[in-house]
């Protein structure tokens, strides 16, 4: 395990410099001067604008720049935004609380949704319950989670007269009003999750109920529920938790759009703000922050193989 373990660190640090390299040269390539940005005028002059770009040691050769770069995001220092001057990595600090808890609330109503459904749909399988199940499962993942989010504000705003509370109110301040906050965007964010993870589950359990183990655990004459959920359960969660991290991008990617439509201030709002208004210091510190996520959540995801099967082992 520590072999395998290092190895893996080692693999998501090459994925991460390679990252790093990929979205330093792409954002230098995004259309649009900078002095302009800055500036927020289209007339500039050019002694400003050089002298902007010397402060932003854009006058710099682009490997000196990227050098320079990454020795900032080893020492802590993010760089800073282009128009507030505000530091970089304190703009994503202060953020990650709000999605963190959007992202667990989202993956909480996934799970407790899917695996239930998942294995009911397995258990009763090519029964009226399982192809109701199946079809409900393609419809939740058919709605577009930017679409539902509206649909959750504006109908029961006019059906009765309800509105999720305006602004951000901390969970250590007031729980049950921040519940109420997120909730919504939760259920949008949520959905499409929960039927793919559906979707999964019922696979995973069809096969493992085809293994010589379930068969003599029945022939041995446990009860159904200890077979169903203490043999044949755990095994057939690998598929399901190798998704779920596959899917955990989608996750951060969906905050981008509830964050705005629900005017929560999280890394979601954060990057689109960024984007728009082109700050590209902040979009790279996003992007390379996300992308570390992602790396530790696939490792994580992989460690977890050995917990669910101990027939796996790593070498």
């Amino acid at each position: 395990m520590g072999q395998y373990l290092a190895k893996r660190v080692l693999l998501a640090l090459v994925v991460l410099f390679v990252i790093s390299i990929v979205v330093f040269t792409a954002v230098r390539m995004i259309p649009g001067d900078v002095c302009k940005i800055v500036l927020n005028t289209p007339d500039v002059d050019e002694a400003q604008c050089q002298a902007i770009r010397e402060d932003l040691g854009l006058d710099k050769p682009l490997v000196t720049q990227y050098l320079v770069y990454m020795g900032g995001v080893l020492t802590g220092d993010w760089g800073t935004t282009i128009i507030s001057k505000r530091d970089v990595w304190t703009e994503i600090r202060t953020r990650i609380p709000l999605t963190l808890e959007l992202t667990i609330l989202s993956t909480f109503f996934a799970l407790i949704v899917a695996i239930p459904i998942g294995v009911i749909s397995a258990v009763r399988q090519d029964s009226a319950l399982d192809y109701a199940l199946r079809v409900l499962s393609i419809g939740w993942l058919s709605i577009p989670g930017f679409w539902l989010g509206t649909m959750l504000i504006v109908f029961p705003a006019k059906w009765w007269g309800y509105a999720p509370p305006v602004g951000y109110v901390d969970i250590w301040e007031d729980p049950l009003k921040n519940l109420e906050q997120l909730y919504l965007p939760a259920i949008s964010l949520g959905l499409a999750l929960s039927a793919s993870l559906a979707r999964v589950t019922r696979s995973s359990m069809l096969e493992v109920f085809r293994q010589d183990y379930i068969r003599t655990a029945r022939a041995k004459g446990l009860r159904e529920r200890m077979v169903v959920l203490r043999h044949a359960l755990k095994n057939a969660m690998i598929p399901v938790v190798t998704l779920f991290g596959l899917q955990f991008g989608v996750l951060l990617g969906g905050t981008v759009v509830l964050e705005n439509i629900y005017s929560l201030p999280g890394l979601g709002l954060l990057t689109f703000t960024s984007v728009t208004i082109k700050d590209y210091p902040q979009v790279q510190g996003l992007v390379l922050f996300f992308a570390a996520v992602l790396v530790t959540i696939n490792l994580l995801v992989d460690l977890s193989y050995a917990w669910f099967d101990p027939r796996i082992r790593y070498a």
